[in-house]
């Protein structure tokens, strides 16, 4: 076995609506097809490929006795950083921005209304 790539990042929030509305406006995701699932949600899509999977859920968003614990952040390739840069200005949103040399890339870091730390990477020669 050889893993080739990460497939989709799945977040529960007590807020689906409000981070359902972040990723559509913010970083641009598109809702779509989502199977029949029995609990609300909502899949998120970059052209064709489902990235973000929301579940939506009453009280601690956390599971089991390890409720406290989050990851750190997960990231995104992506291009138009000035034009990103310009919608995060316009919106209002906290972020912060890097230059990393070694890896020839800018990162703009992110959170959403749930509190999670995203980056979204661009080229640096862009």
């Amino acid at each position: 076995m050889q893993i080739r790539q990460l497939d989709h990042v799945n977040l529960r929030t007590t807020q689906l609506d409000a981070l359902k509305s972040w990723y559509e406006d913010v970083l641009g995701l598109t809702a779509g097809w989502r199977p029949d699932f029995p609990f609300p949600g909502a899949w998120l899509y970059a052209g064709e490929t489902a990235f973000v999977h929301l579940v939506g859920i009453e009280g601690d968003a956390g599971t089991g006795s390890e409720s406290q614990l989050k990851l750190e952040h997960f990231a995104f390739s992506a291009s138009g950083a000035d034009a990103f840069e310009q919608r995060l200005r316009h919106r209002g949103e906290t972020y912060r921005k890097s230059e990393m040399a070694a890896t020839r890339t800018v990162a703009f870091n992110v959170w959403d209304p749930d509190g999670n730390h995203i980056h979204v990477d661009f080229p640096m020669d862009e």
